[in-house]
């Protein structure tokens, strides 16, 4: 296994981990203020796909060389990503929870309607050409907007939008 390829791939790993474990917190959280979740069906398919994204890279990637073009836009992604967690704060989830409050207007909310998804539809591309998969990243950049597709509908309706 090449280290910087287990290196990155460690990393994806437990940022995901620990993002799971932010998002359960939240969900508890918010539920527990009253919150409704909606969108429960797709949420499986989202978790699949991520699942297997990681997967994708892990397996294909790990003998591969990191292209460091490609990771410091990772790491630009990086840190939007953050700006989105820090701006949501205690309301980030990885489902679709809808409190009975305004919605968060601040930081990258203020600029575009769906911050965390262009973020991550962003991951879904440049994190398996760190590794030089080109061909993960066209597979599930098409599989990720079918799903976001799904998504954002739904999160619309919840919304009233």
């Amino acid at each position: 296994m090449h280290p910087g390829a287990l290196a990155f791939i460690l990393f994806l790993i437990l940022q995901r981990l620990t993002e799971l474990a932010i998002a359960r917190r939240n969900t508890r959280r918010l539920l527990a203020r009253g919150a409704v979740e909606h969108g429960v069906g797709h949420y499986p398919l989202i978790v699949l796909l991520h699942v297997c994204w990681l997967l994708a890279i892990a397996v294909l990637g790990r003998n591969n060389p990191v292209h460091l073009p490609w990771l410091a836009l990772f790491a630009l992604l990086q840190l939007a990503r953050i700006w989105v967690l820090v701006s949501l704060g205690p309301r980030w989830t990885t489902r679709i929870i809808v409190l009975d409050a305004p919605l968060v207007k601040r930081g990258p909310y203020r600029l575009i309607r769906h911050p965390n998804y262009a973020v991550v539809v962003a991951e879904i591309f440049v994190a398996p050409m760190v590794l030089g998969l080109w061909q993960v990243a066209l597979l599930f950049t098409v599989l990720n907007a079918a799903v976001l597709a799904i998504r954002i509908r739904s999160e619309s309706r919840a919304l009233g939008r």
